[in-house]
């Protein structure tokens, strides 16, 4: 049987405030090179994956066009506008998916550093389960606090944190996303959730950083020096 076509999403219209940056978050540069390029090439680099779909501002379209323009990708990559919110981002670019596409990648614009062997390791176990998304076993003490209170203390154990890529079967993630449209979430796992559907989880990786602040820049330029991230 034919695998499945796959279609990877990334949603990069936020204005990423906190970075303090005059460009789009997605376009400041590490090293050589912007944020987005990274994450881009090691998409590009699967051949399971026949397109990639960009959420932008509209105000930031040409912005994005132009970088891309810079980069010889060998693969299709499509901007559509994106919404006020990471979610409704999304959905926008899940109204663009081929009729074809049996699997939805999103990966988050932020997180420059994914390696085409993280790519290749959710594809397979989304092939396998369904549903997958890649994080790190919580490795400091974790508490819950309320009002500047300790109330408790979660066994370490239990909790992962979650990154991108996230890997979905198509109907499973459209179903999610007209069924809780009007639900905020963090991520879409959750959203599949509450389908009721078990979501696998496989091993991240700590080069795979989300820039958030000016400070993650720092990290991310020594991350940018490694070989094979």
């Amino acid at each position: 049987m034919k695998p499945q076509a796959v279609e990877a999403i990334i949603p990069a219209a936020g204005r990423g405030e906190r970075l303090n940056s005059k460009v789009p978050k997605p376009l400041v540069r590490i090293d050589s090179k912007p944020i987005l390029a990274y994450c881009l090439e090691a998409l590009a680099g699967n051949k399971s994956i026949s397109r990639i779909v960009i959420a932008v501002s509209e105000e930031n379209r040409e912005a994005f066009n132009a970088a891309l323009r810079k980069f010889r990708l060998l693969k299709r990559v499509s901007l559509v506008s994106g919404g006020e919110s990471r979610q409704e981002s999304v959905a926008h670019c899940l109204g663009e998916l081929g009729r074809d596409t049996g699997f939805v990648l999103i990966h988050d614009a932020a997180r420059p550093f994914l390696s085409g062997r993280l790519v290749a390791d959710c594809l397979k176990e989304a092939r396998i389960s369904g549903a997958v998304v890649c994080g790190l076993p919580a490795r400091a003490t974790m508490k819950r606090v309320e009002s500047g209170w300790v109330k408790e203390t979660l066994k370490r154990e239990d909790i992962w944190e979650i990154q991108t890529p996230q890997v979905f079967r198509k109907d499973m993630l459209l179903k999610a996303y007209a069924k809780f449209k009007n639900i905020s979430a963090t991520d879409d796992a959750s959203l599949v959730e509450r389908l009721g559907v078990k979501v696998k989880v496989i091993k991240g990786s700590y080069y795979n950083i989300k820039i958030t602040t000016p400070e993650d820049l720092v990290f991310a330029k020594a991350i940018a020096k490694q070989a094979d991230v």
